[in-house]
């Protein structure tokens, strides 16, 4: 078995992020003004709060984009707003062949939308079918949605703006874990979740070109629908920290990766890491015990399921069953596979978990 995981920032990379992030935010909140909680309510000239509109500077010129709005709904939310922004109901979205993710199908369905599959490991299928269906639209998941899944985001956004396709590219799960997210690439749009950052529940953010977040934006009219300045200043916080925490994990995968592929446990068969939805620890055993292991585990500390998926709240490691693509994808592997995050913790208190867990079996 081989996945094809994205490749994480260094520790050097990431903080160099972090830095970067900051030096732009002195120079969007001069004095005290990045002290402030955020104010709320519909400034005229701007029918959003100040603050809001500051952090979207800030965020917009992070990603080298030229505008970004901050949604309701967290990554749904941004996803949902990014497409509408991008197609009517009814019309055609071309994304990849592999299960979508549950909450984008659900956003396809509401809207309507005509899905055209192919698949983006095939640079020539792919092609090929924006030639044939001639989409309006093009949807693109960052991070893996099968397990043999190894498309480069830039090839394909590059191939659909040879042919002036628009793009939307969810990049939850990859912000500030890797080099680049898919507006620096040339996307039309990317999306994201804050809380998935270390941000507050329920905000998202839309990126990229500025014809399509101000389509964004006129869905956002009443005040109810805006992201208040706290929200926001709560977001441009947690993203702050997110590069280099995010970095650390990184390290932690490798060093379990290696720890279990050279006989630490002796009950794992192999160990690997994936990009599913997040990027994290895949442990296959030699036995159909993954649901023994997951009941073990959460007695021992571990946690039984994700909030946000790597929020601000998710300090133990999670132990949990596949993600909902990879077990369409291959269900098989439900009984004698689990994934592992470890979140803020260290090898040692995984290893220490999971061979408890193991143990007699």
């Amino acid at each position: 078995m081989k996945c094809w995981p994205l490749q994480s920032l260094t520790m050097a990379q990431a903080q160099s992020k972090q830095f970067r992030l900051v030096d732009i935010i002195c120079r969007h909140f001069p004095g005290s003004d990045f002290l402030s909680a955020g104010d709320v309510g519909l400034v005229p000239g701007l029918n959003q709060p100040q603050m809001t509109r500051r952090v979207e500077a800030v965020l917009a010129e992070f990603f080298a984009a030229p505008a970004a709005a901050l949604v309701q709904g967290a990554g749904t939310g941004a996803i949902r707003s990014g497409l509408a922004a991008l197609l009517n109901a009814g019309q055609t979205l071309l994304v990849h062949d592999a299960p979508l993710y549950p909450t984008t199908a659900v956003i396809a369905q509401q809207m309507g939308l005509k899905l055209i599959r192919a698949d983006f490991n095939s640079p020539v299928r792919l092609a090929e079918a924006i030639r044939q269906y001639r989409p309006q639209a093009v949807l693109i998941q960052h991070t893996r949605q099968k397990m043999d899944d190894a498309y480069v985001l830039q090839e394909i956004v590059e191939c659909c703006q040879r042919q002036g396709l628009p793009s939307l590219v969810d990049d939850n799960y990859a912000v500030m874990k890797v080099d680049k997210i898919g507006c620096e690439y040339g996307a039309t749009l990317s999306t994201f979740s804050c809380f998935k950052l270390f941000g507050p529940p329920g905000v998202g953010v839309v990126v990229g070109e500025a014809d399509a977040v101000s389509a964004v934006r006129q869905t956002m009219y009443s005040g109810g629908s805006q992201v208040q300045g706290g929200q926001a200043m709560e977001a441009l916080r947690g993203l702050v920290f997110a590069p280099v925490m995010h970095a650390v994990q990184a390290q932690v995968n490798d060093e379990l990766v290696a720890a279990l592929n050279g006989g630490a446990i002796p009950q794992v068969k192999q160990a690997l890491i994936a990009n599913a939805q997040s990027k994290v620890l895949l442990v296959e055993f030699h036995q159909p015990i993954a649901g023994e292991v997951l009941a073990m585990a959460q007695q021992l500390g571990a946690l039984p399921y994700p909030v946000g998926a790597e929020s601000k709240y998710e300090i133990p490691p999670l132990f949990y069953r596949l993600s909902g693509t990879f077990r369409q994808a291959d269900p098989t592997l439900e009984q004698r596979m689990i994934r592992i995050n470890p979140n803020r913790s260290g090898k040692d208190t995984v290893l220490r978990i999971l061979r408890e867990s193991c143990a007699g079996k």
